[in-house]
């Protein structure tokens, strides 16, 4: 697999990249879907555990290919070496494009909640706003791979505290009052369709959890930090998601909770006091910033890699003193600005809605073909510890096959219309790099 990094360059260790996989996680998805989940009713929780249990199992793939090919650069070698060029190019391309459209997304989600806390901000032109954002995080991360992670570890640690806060409210509330929870139940009957679409919905917010294998070639002993990282990060992650969203469905009644752009500001001002959630909203800010500094990194990443495999140009492969792949940077910088001066008049909720879907299809070819790549090492034999793979890969199979579904049609043809847009550049950078593409 090649690679242009060498040990020294190896710098990622435990910490950092579970702060990848919380911190890219943990954006500013979990903080919109309590509205957007509400008319689920308890078919949210239930879809909640599926996502749960679905994310869990893909962790699990992404952890057992990363064991056994540590020198891999991350989920393009995996896929490459197992099922071939043409795959792992459009599972690969897919997702690049999700990290760049995530990146703007972010950046203008942080600027409505970034308003709320600092009023001047509320007077500026809002793309004005969402692009320095954006290219604020390009320049941190061109200061290398290890000032972003630095970056990440800190905000990957302050964004968990309005999540403590809402779980800590909710616990309050059940030993003080607990009529609260009886007050408005949800209403919507428990129905398989309905937890199917929940749970899809759900999906968004646990997108991130390959994050640590993405710079693979970056991570000090990648065999045995990234498997625990993506464990520990996706179960965490899992774990507090369950808890606080369930918390804002049993407080606030089914229809205003559904029309509610900041849930969780909503349920601390209510209950904990009137102004909280404003200091809420700071967090979900740090949060977002955090969730930017994250996928600018792994895209940068993500880029340099593609470009070294030969199946983008290859000046995009190239490092400056630091060792941050500058020109992968700039370009989807300025492929992310395209996408806020494109999407920067929708409100919050809409532009996640519509966002939310188009990111989790083109993520989907990503983890199925991972899910596929550990069946067929699998089905070769020829690796020391197959036993246990087959029954991992089954599942992310499944899960995977599961989440196209309940996309529905229209996430569907967006996901193949992504893929078939990267064909004529696999096509072009064939005729040009022959050795390298092949």
């Amino acid at each position: 697999m090649a690679s242009n990094g060498d040990e020294g360059q190896r710098k990622l260790g435990f910490w950092m990249c579970t702060a990848l996989v919380v911190g890219n996680t943990i954006g500013m998805g979990i903080f919109l879907l309590p509205a957007s989940l509400a008319p689920y009713g308890f078919n949210a929780t239930l879809g909640w555990l599926v996502t749960a249990l679905g994310c869990v199992a893909l962790a699990r793939v992404f952890a057992r290919l990363a064991r056994e090919m540590p020198n891999a650069d991350g989920p393009y070698g995996y896929i490459r070496s197992t099922l071939g060029d043409i795959p792992a190019y459009i599972a690969i391309w897919c997702y690049w494009v999700s990290l760049w459209i995530t990146n703007a997304a972010l950046a203008t989600g942080v600027v409505g909640y970034l308003g709320a806390v600092f009023p001047p901000v509320a007077d500026m032109q809002p793309a004005i706003a969402a692009l320095i954002l954006l290219w604020t995080f390009v320049v941190i991360n061109l200061f290398g791979v290890r000032s972003g992670g630095r970056v990440q570890v800190a905000t990957a640690a302050l964004k968990l505290l309005p999540m403590l806060a809402v779980a800590l409210l909710g616990v309050w509330l059940l030993l003080t009052s607990p009529e609260v929870y009886t007050a408005h139940p949800p209403a919507a009957p428990i129905q398989a369709g309905e937890v199917m679409a929940a749970s899809t919905i759900a999906l968004f917010a646990m997108l991130g959890l390959e994050s640590a294998t993405v710079p693979a070639s970056r991570v000090h002993d990648p065999a045995r930090t990234i498997p625990r990282a993506t464990i520990v990060g996706t179960v965490l992650t899992a774990a507090i998601y369950l808890v606080v969203s369930t918390v804002p469905m049993l407080l606030i009644p089914e229809q205003e909770l559904a029309g509610a752009n900041a849930p969780f500001a909503m349920v601390m001002d209510r209950f904990a006091g009137a102004g909280i959630g404003r200091w809420l909203a700071l967090f979900v800010v740090v949060s977002g910033l955090g969730a930017l500094n994250g996928w600018t990194l792994l895209v940068g990443e993500l880029t340099r890699t593609m470009a070294v495999n030969g199946v983008m140009p290859a000046a995009l492969a190239r490092n400056n003193r630091r060792g941050a792949p500058v020109i992968a940077l700039l370009v989807t910088g300025v492929l992310g600005s395209g996408m806020v001066l494109m999407s920067y008049s929708k409100s919050l909720v809409e532009g996640f809605t519509f966002l939310s879907k188009v990111v989790t299809a083109a993520n989907l070819p990503l983890y199925l073909c991972c899910s596929l790549a550990l069946g067929v090492m699998w089905k070769r034999g020829d690796k020391a510890g197959v036993r246990g793979m087959l029954g991992i890969s089954l599942f992310g199979v499944a899960y995977s096959l599961f989440a196209f579904v309940g996309l529905g049609h229209e996430p569907f043809v967006l996901g193949l219309v992504l893929a078939a847009a990267g064909l004529p550049l696999y096509l072009f950078m064939r005729v040009r790099r022959p050795a390298a593409v092949a």
